[in-house]
């Protein structure tokens, strides 16, 4: 069985799960009660409104519900395997426990990259909706808005990979999604800290952080630098999915 056949039966897996359903919570929520707070405050001589609403909506959505979100998300992939001593049949067959664990993680960023469009067209529905209302005329920042979602997508990646090495080592449910919400509460105040560099979970929250920087301060020096947090992020990423990949199955096969 190649890659792309364990893939498929992955898919297949969770084709009849509420993950979907899910992933259409977060966005909605946070982008209707955001751009509704927001929009009158508007006036139609106000020239930055799409920037105003994005961050507006995105702020706690990077920092708290799409990490929330993906916990659960993590947990019910997690727990398909769970049922019926699924996992044990898995791992009983002529498949690599490598390329179990990696296809598992496709399918999770994959529901993490359909998050991130969901947030983006939910945005750009209620962003429409909510300047012509108030009589504003402005042209839809396409390349504004992609840039930024891909930035929340990418950002997230190191995070979602610390999320699922975490359900990996950790036996007990309880145990994992405690740790797993214990380390997003206070991303945000990690944010505000040199040491947000080594802490994923905060990495799409100080991107948003940065962008309202930039946008309420004119002469501003903050910034979200590619050096060193590229290096950084990718180090944690490659090292704690890799973590995840060799030790999944273990706990089980004990």
């Amino acid at each position: 069985m190649n890659f792309l056949q364990l893939l498929k039966i992955e898919f297949m897996k969770v084709r009849r799960s509420k993950i979907v359903p899910l992933i259409f919570v977060a966005p909605l929520l946070v982008v209707v009660s955001g751009i509704a707070n927001l929009s009158s405050y508007f006036t139609p001589e106000y020239t930055n409104a799409w920037p105003a609403m994005f961050i507006q909506s995105a702020l706690v959505y990077a920092y708290y519900l799409l990490p929330f979100s993906m916990i659960v998300v993590c947990v019910m992939i997690s727990g398909r395997e769970a049922q019926n001593n699924g996992i044990l049949k898995m791992l009983a067959l002529p498949i690599g426990s490598y390329s179990l664990s990696m296809a598992k993680f496709c399918v999770l960023m994959f529901y993490l990259f359909m998050e991130t469009v969901v947030f983006l067209v939910a945005f750009i529905i209620a962003g429409f909706i909510a300047t012509n209302s108030m009589g504003i005329n402005g042209t839809l920042p396409v390349l504004y808005l992609l840039k930024w979602c891909a930035g929340l997508f990418l950002t997230m990646l190191p995070c979602l990979a610390t999320m699922w090495a975490i359900m990996v080592l950790f036996e007990k449910p309880l145990l994992y999604v405690g740790l797993n919400l214990l380390l997003v509460i206070p991303g945000v105040l990690v944010a505000n800290t040199p040491l947000w560099i080594v802490y994923p979970y905060c990495y799409s929250g100080y991107l948003v952080s940065c962008s309202l920087h930039n946008f309420t301060v004119e002469a501003s020096d903050v910034s979200f630098s590619l050096i060193p947090f590229l290096p950084c992020a990718v180090l944690i990423f490659v090292l704690l999915l890799t973590l995840a990949v060799i030790r999944f199955g273990k706990k089980e096969m004990r």
